[in-house]
């Protein structure tokens, strides 16, 4: 339908990001919108009146901290959380976000997540294939959904008029699938097209290997799409247990951002979710079970292909932990490096103008992914298979550099990188209402920008290298890599990079 594509989203977030999209190939389904801009006529103004106009209309960035508008929770009988953000804005976003993924799944029903969210927006007992899209269309609204290792979320942009038809669909969506026959079986060979696609990501490929390494033995090691054996063989059956399991009002957020009101959304929340079961079965709760880190690597040779891509991480914090903010603003200060980048050599972050000064690699990016008791903190790039050896050096000398010597000044650019990464998030009613639904399911709470902004003035050079040396400093790192190794270092070369004999 023209409502709803199908797109995977890029894996590595930007080096300050702290959201969502935060799980090696996710499966989402986004439903694009055109950006439209009317382009204004007229004389122009003399330039004094421009600076005028910028310097009235313009506000500082302590006072849009303050004038934020608060996000509002309330909790139901059965446990279901309602949060919202009001804002006087035409549209919104609605949506329901579930703590669900694959790491819930054995290896038995690996996948069982994914292939649930593909059904999701195919029907439901009320509502048949084509009439569900069809209402959705009348309407002009988006369906927006995906899938990783640790959350799953179905949600809706609309007319702030339509909050409530929108807020009805979703409940019907989430508690009434149909899964019909026709239907489960015509998704099986979408999921089984979209895996060969997958392999032919290769950033993808990496980090699935570089959970698979990192995490052997453990649930963080499956992928979302889970195996093809189990995407030919699960059945209606599995399905059905595997939502009868899961889905339950204590683990869902009903978020909303734009120009919605708390009590109008608290009130259509009890009439469609206010039944959602909250018991389990012989009280049978699930527990995620301890997911170690192990240092380890996977290499994946294939001369054939141009470039090689490598993935590097140690073990980080969860979502909840507060040195997230610290391993943060290392990423801003190691910064992030494209081939298509402008700027050069005159690059303020020393790896990126490195990079364009050897030509060490095509592309490189710093990443902090967070489960909620674990994490990976690393980084990937792509380079030609001559100087891969060189780039490790690089990436892995930036990293002890920051963990013994790195300066108040670096300190102090990359926190004003992170500040305007946390800003940019709140652009748009989407963005907010992810970022809702995410940080009710991980904090239990939504955390304010001026929170953000305070504990990122916290940090200081000293406070930084502690953090750094407490992660990174002389720890086994896990590695993955595809393409032309011919060339790349052994493991116990790469170990040995992890620390300096000078300190």
């Amino acid at each position: 339908p023209s409502f709803l594509w199908r797109r995977r989203p890029s894996f590595l977030p930007a080096c300050g990001t702290v959201g969502a999209k935060m799980a090696a190939s996710s499966v989402c389904r986004v439903a694009g919108s055109v950006a439209s801009r009317a382009l204004l006529g007229g004389s122009r103004s003399p330039p004094a009146f421009w600076s005028l106009t910028r310097r009235a209309s313009t506000a500082s960035y302590a006072q849009v901290l303050h004038s934020l508008p608060e996000t509002e929770i309330t909790t139901l009988d059965n446990g279901f959380r309602v949060a919202s953000e009001q804002s006087d804005q035409p549209t919104c976003t609605v949506g329901v976000w579930l703590d669900v993924g694959s790491r819930y799944e054995n290896e038995k029903n690996n996948g069982v997540t994914n292939f649930v969210e593909h059904l999701a927006f195919k029907g439901t007992k009320k509502r048949p294939g084509t009439a569900f899209e069809k209402e959705v269309e009348s309407m002009g609204a988006h369906l927006n959904s995906y899938t990783s290792r640790e959350k799953t979320a179905f949600f809706m942009k609309a007319l702030s008029k339509d909050l409530p038809k929108a807020v009805e669909i979703l409940a019907d969506a989430v508690q009434n699938f149909s899964l019909e026959d026709s239907q489960i079986e015509k998704e099986r060979n979408v999921i089984l097209q979209e895996m060969k696609e997958t392999d032919g990501s290769l950033s993808d490929v990496v980090f699935d290997y570089l959970h698979t390494t990192a995490y052997q033995g453990t649930a963080l090691s499956q992928t979302v799409e889970g195996t093809t054996k189990n995407a030919k063989t699960l059945s209606r059956a599995d399905l059905v247990e595997y939502i009868e399991t899961h889905f339950k009002a204590p683990r869902m957020v009903l978020a909303a951002a734009g120009g919605v009101s708390h009590k109008e959304l608290v009130d259509l929340a009890n009439q469609h979710f206010g039944k959602v079961p909250y018991q389990y079965k012989d009280d049978a709760v699930p527990i995620l079970p301890r997911c170690r880190f192990t240092g380890s690597e996977i290499r994946f040779r294939d001369d054939a292909l141009p470039l090689a891509h490598v993935a590097l991480a140690v073990e980080g914090p969860g979502w909840a932990n507060p040195d997230n903010i610290y391993l943060l603003v290392a990423n801003a200060i190691i910064g992030r490096y494209d081939l298509t980048f402008g700027g050069g050599k005159n690059q303020s972050c020393r790896l990126p103008a490195a990079a364009v000064d050897g030509e060490l690699c095509q592309s490189f990016q710093p990443f902090n992914t967070c489960y909620s008791d674990t994490g990976l903190f690393g980084f990937y790039f792509v380079a030609d298979k001559m100087n891969i050896e060189d780039t490790f050096y690089g990436a892995q000398g930036e990293w002890m550099r920051i963990c013994t010597s790195v300066t108040e000044s670096e300190v102090k650019r990359a926190k004003n990188v992170l500040r305007s990464t946390f800003a940019s998030m709140l652009d748009g009613t989407t963005a907010v209402c992810e970022t809702i639904g995410n940080h009710v399911l991980n904090y239990g709470r939504r955390i304010s920008l001026a929170e953000w902004d305070a504990r990122i003035s916290e940090v200081d050079a000293s406070s930084l290298q502690k953090v750094c040396s407490k992660y990174v400093y002389d720890k086994c790192p896990a590695i993955a890599a595809v393409g032309p190794l011919e060339a790349m270092p052994d493991y116990n070369r790469l170990r040995s990079a992890m620390y300096w004999l000078r300190f």
